[in-house]
């Protein structure tokens, strides 16, 4: 992924929501969203590196990764970054135990942010900041920079996943998928520094990146919903190198296990609204 947005316990009828955008090359093999037949996972899949960028289990658990933009590093790094999100999803460890057990071995991949939750907890870590930190109540985002970044895309996104509950209508996959598809550049003034031309880096700076130079751009909009009564919802859409829809993937399932108590605010290394 390029840009999470998750509502972490905004409100009893929905304590999480989550909505991301993949960018990617058009060219990098993948399979859309589907159910895993070697795994109780439902999520795309990285084709050439075999893991995947965000997923959810019909547990209600659910793990996604950005990259961290490092011109000049040592991009491939030893390990795939794809295999982080199954390693949580396919286990039964608290998100705060996997990433302890895990962060171990992070030197060996390349850099990323990884947010693991389930239904009690989230937590979130990465291998270019210190720490694991687990997420209380507030909308959080993550993209391709530290987890404190404040990119305009970010801020962007988490206004809009404010807006869904600004009023009492219910949330659906439909709704946060178009918010996720906003294209509008950040100024000049905003843009981050990260290594790269200015040109480029402008391209970049929107939620949802057309397909441009390069065959690159926003291929896919996932949306995970669980609700307080245990229903949740998994959406994909995806879009093809000429930005039209290419196929939507909608899976509905229930998760019984009761919601824990709310914890005690702590918004750790992210930043937070709400």
């Amino acid at each position: 992924m390029c840009l999470i947005i998750i509502a972490h316990r905004m409100s009893p009828d929905y304590p999480l929501v989550l909505a991301a955008n993949r960018d990617e090359f058009f060219s990098r093999p993948t399979k859309q969203a589907h159910e895993w037949p070697d795994a109780a996972i439902i999520a795309g899949r990285d084709l050439r590196a075999g893991g995947t960028w965000l997923g959810v289990g019909r547990d209600g658990r659910f793990a996604a990764v950005t990259n961290i933009r490092e011109p000049g590093g040592n991009e491939a790094g030893k390990r795939s970054r794809g295999e982080l999100p199954p390693g949580f999803l396919l286990g039964d460890e608290a998100p705060g135990e996997y990433l302890a057990r895990r962060s171990v071995a992070f030197g060996e991949y390349a850099g990323f942010n990884l947010l693991v939750g389930d239904a009690d907890s989230v937590c979130h870590a990465s291998n270019r900041s210190p720490g694991i930190h687990a997420l209380g109540r507030g909308i959080y985002g993550l993209s391709n920079g530290a987890p404190d970044s404040n990119w305009p895309k970010v801020v962007r996104g988490k206004d809009k996943m404010a807006e869904v509950f600004s009023g009492n209508a219910a949330i659906d996959a439909d709704a946060l998928i178009t918010r996720m598809r906003d294209e509008q550049q950040a100024g000049e003034s905003e843009l981050p520094e990260t290594g790269i031309p200015d040109a480029q880096e402008r391209w970049l700076s929107s939620m949802f990146i057309p397909a441009g130079a390069g065959d690159y751009g926003t291929r896919c909009i996932s949306v995970f919903i669980r609700r307080g009564n245990g229903a949740c919802e998994f959406s994909e859409q995806n879009f093809a190198a000429n930005g039209e829809c290419a196929g939507r993937h909608d899976f509905v399932f229930s998760f019984l296990q009761p919601i824990a108590s709310p914890p005690p605010e702590e918004t750790g290394a992210l930043s937070a609204v709400g």
